[in-house]
């Protein structure tokens, strides 16, 4: 792995992105408009306190995981992958550089929108908001890892957006946002401990009602960051090594 390459790649994908005011809006726009309709929806500082925190952790992991799909498939259909494979680039080189440059971009997004939540929406956080961004970062890098790893299974753009249904969605209903999982059916409740977005909804929960970190929320983070190399690694048995 060389430091080099790997930032060139992070250069190479932030300037690409920054042209791409689309997916800029996408990234940063959509879930700050999210969140203050699901504020002003509630209309409940209590009810949007408790679970304004799970979708900070959720919204990043969903729209990292659309464009980095999409975005992937363009260069795997284009051949820009390929003609970087026969440069003198490792897999970890082009896999790193991507998470870097997402990880800026989930800064960014993370940032945006938790400014706006905690000062004109009033989120009320009982833990650090350091420890917030921590986990939505790892939220955003781990949709981005199952992105590029979905990428290598789509034919079309189209395609890869409905893969989104496959990855995301059984996530999203057993993950504990949409009802807890000590009253889902037991199959259920064993199959979401398997599911990293439970873990992430779960440090999610923590940061906003326990004002110290606990072991269990430094398990949380563990588990996703692990997740995410998985995902990752996986990604990186989809890249083949092209000779010139």
């Amino acid at each position: 792995m060389s430091l080099v390459i790997t930032l060139a790649t992070t250069r190479r994908i932030l300037a690409q992105l920054r042209h791409d005011h689309s997916t800029i809006g996408l990234m940063v726009g959509v879930p700050t408009v999210l969140m203050i309709l699901l504020r002003y929806v509630f209309d409940r500082p209590a009810l949007f306190d408790r679970i304004g925190p799970m979708l900070l952790g959720l919204f990043p992991f969903v729209i990292m995981f659309i464009v980095t799909s999409v975005g992937t498939l363009r260069e795997r259909a284009g051949g820009t992958l390929e003609r970087l494979m026969t440069l003198p680039m490792g897999r970890l080189d082009l896999l790193v550089g991507y998470a870097l440059a997402f990880g800026v971009l989930a800064l960014a997004q993370v940032g945006v929108v938790l400014a706006i939540s905690l000062t004109w929406l009033g989120l009320d956080l009982a833990g650090s908001g350091w420890a917030l961004v921590l986990v939505a970062v790892l939220d955003a890098l781990l949709g981005m890892a199952l992105g590029l790893f979905a990428s290598a299974f789509a034919r079309s753009e189209f395609q890869a957006v409905q893969f989104m249904p496959a990855f995301v969605l059984p996530q999203t209903l057993l993950c504990g946002l949409v009802v807890p999982r000590d009253q889902m059916a037991s199959w259920l409740e064993a199959i979401s401990n398997a599911l990293p977005l439970t873990y992430a909804v779960d440090a999610m929960q923590r940061v906003s009602r326990e004002p110290d970190v606990g072991g269990e929320l430094v398990r949380d983070i563990v588990v996703i960051a692990g997740c995410t190399l998985l995902a990752l690694l996986l990604g990186a048995a989809t890249l083949r090594r092209r000779t010139p």
